[in-house]
């Protein structure tokens, strides 16, 4: 299962069907879940921990130190989940230790070729992120997401569930959950319409999201007062989750 141009170090600790291709390297400090294949030319680098069935393409790198001048070379890490999908060319690097020490990534997410997370981020589950989308440090993104190509993400953002960028979307401040994003820089054009049906939201809660986003981004109230009226009007968990998502803010959502 391992080829035999591969490096495996002997610190590293591979599932017993995990499958590495040819050139590939495997540090120490690593360890790879059950039904696991590695492609040929990645590299993985540790502390790093990949759930099952993670699949990697050729020439990814995995576990990298990050490029955070302040990094000293502290052992910190990158913990995946299960199912995760890595294509030709991404980087995915460690925590830092002036922050949490760890970079988080859930489950069943797609990352597509050439995409750059950096330091310090969390990600949930079954998010896309297309070509070249690029995460900087400290970026949050929540479950459902959906990034365009050539997009990119400030550091300290937070990307909200269910919300999607456009290609090309240049996000330098929060993204309320549900929303569809555009441009440079990003600004809002309403719900993600369209992954809300997929993912079989009721038309009660999409009508009520959609009388959210008016009394945010339409009414002329300031967020504290249209916060106020969603919770006075409304009360479904997802219209919830959308005034928690601008809640959590730190950087004012997009405008």
């Amino acid at each position: 299962m391992i080829h035999s141009t591969a490096i495996v170090d002997p610190g590293a600790r591979l599932a017993e069907d995990v499958e590495v291709g040819p050139f590939s390297v495997i540090g120490p400090d690593v360890e790879i879940g059950p039904g696991s294949r590695i492609g040929p030319h990645v590299v993985v680098k540790g502390p790093t921990v990949l759930g099952a069935r993670t699949r990697i393409f050729q020439f990814a790198s995995v576990g990298e130190d990050c490029q955070d001048k302040k990094y000293a070379g502290e052992p910190t890490r990158l913990v995946m989940g299960d199912d995760n999908v890595i294509r030709e060319g991404v980087t995915l690097h460690r925590g830092t230790a002036q922050d949490r020490g760890e970079t988080t990534i859930g489950s069943r997410n797609l990352f597509m070729a050439y995409v750059h997370v950096g330091h310090d981020c969390i990600i949930g589950n079954d998010c896309v992120l297309a070509n070249q989308a690029t995460l900087a440090g400290h970026v949050t993104l929540g479950n459902f997401v959906i990034l365009g190509g050539l997009s990119a993400i400030h550091q300290f953002c937070h990307f909200g569930d269910y919300a999607m960028a456009g290609g090309g979307s240049i996000i330098t401040k929060d993204t309320p959950a549900f929303l569809m994003i555009n441009g440079s820089p990003a600004r809002p054009h309403g719900l993600n319409l369209v992954g809300l049906k997929r993912r079989g939201f009721s038309t009660e809660a999409i009508k009520a999201l959609g009388e959210c986003y008016k009394l945010v981004y339409r009414q002329g109230l300031t967020v504290a007062q249209a916060l106020d009226e969603i919770r006075n009007r409304y009360a479904l968990p997802e219209t919830e989750a959308f005034a928690a998502s601008i809640e959590v803010s730190t950087r004012g959502i997009v405008r």
